[in-house]
């Protein structure tokens, strides 16, 4: 989020990778080290940045050097949570791309912050890798079953760690997949991206 205005930026290189703008690791790393939540970031951005169709919140990430300029506390994130009638737009676990572009840009949005009520963990089944979440809002809104892609929280719940209480949550919606058998548009899936305990103290 801007320091400033508090909207949404999510930073993409997408002249070195057109296809979903991810960052490299050389262009990511600060001082060898991967960027933290809760981190002050200085990034060199241009004002706007390959939305792929349906992303209102991209920028460009310029050349420079990223710096962390200090740290915020997770209760001064709590203001910054929205209060929309649904986690993501509406009630699935994901969003069609067509849905957005019907709507006005200043109405899109794929990122959101959240403040948990609860937060359950499971690991994937099917042979799927990784970990699933299912949460609810302090408001009553539900996600069910979303992947799970924040790394610290991940390397956390494989060392058997059990999340209980309040969370702030940032769920971000995923580059259009479909799987094998999917009928119909590639839609955009709602993912876990940042998981932050707030301190009970």
């Amino acid at each position: 989020m801007d320091i400033e205005t508090g909207k949404w930026i999510r930073p993409v290189c997408d002249l070195v990778y057109p296809q979903d703008g991810r960052i490299p690791e050389e262009t990511r790393l600060i001082q060898g080290k991967e960027p933290e939540l809760l981190q002050v970031l200085e990034i060199p951005l241009a004002e706007t940045g390959n939305d792929f169709g349906f992303e209102c919140e991209n920028r460009s990430v310029l050349p420079g050097k990223w710096n962390i300029p200090g740290w915020v506390k997770p209760q001064h994130l709590i203001e910054r949570c929205e209060n929309f009638p649904y986690i993501l737009h509406n009630e699935l676990k994901y969003v069609n791309p067509s849905s957005l572009q019907a709507l006005p840009k200043e109405q899109r949005y794929t990122l959101q912050l959240v403040r948990t009520r609860e937060i359950l963990v499971q690991k994937s089944s099917s042979g799927k890798t990784g970990w699933r979440g299912t949460l609810q809002t302090l408001n009553g809104q539900t996600l069910t079953d979303a992947k799970i892609t924040d790394p610290t929280f991940v390397e956390k719940l494989e060392t058997g760690y059990n999340p209980t209480g309040d969370y702030l949550v940032t769920v971000s919606l995923s580059m259009p997949w479909a799987p094998p058998d999917w009928e119909g548009e590639a839609p955009s899936w709602k993912l876990i991206v940042g998981v932050i305990e707030i301190s009970n103290g």
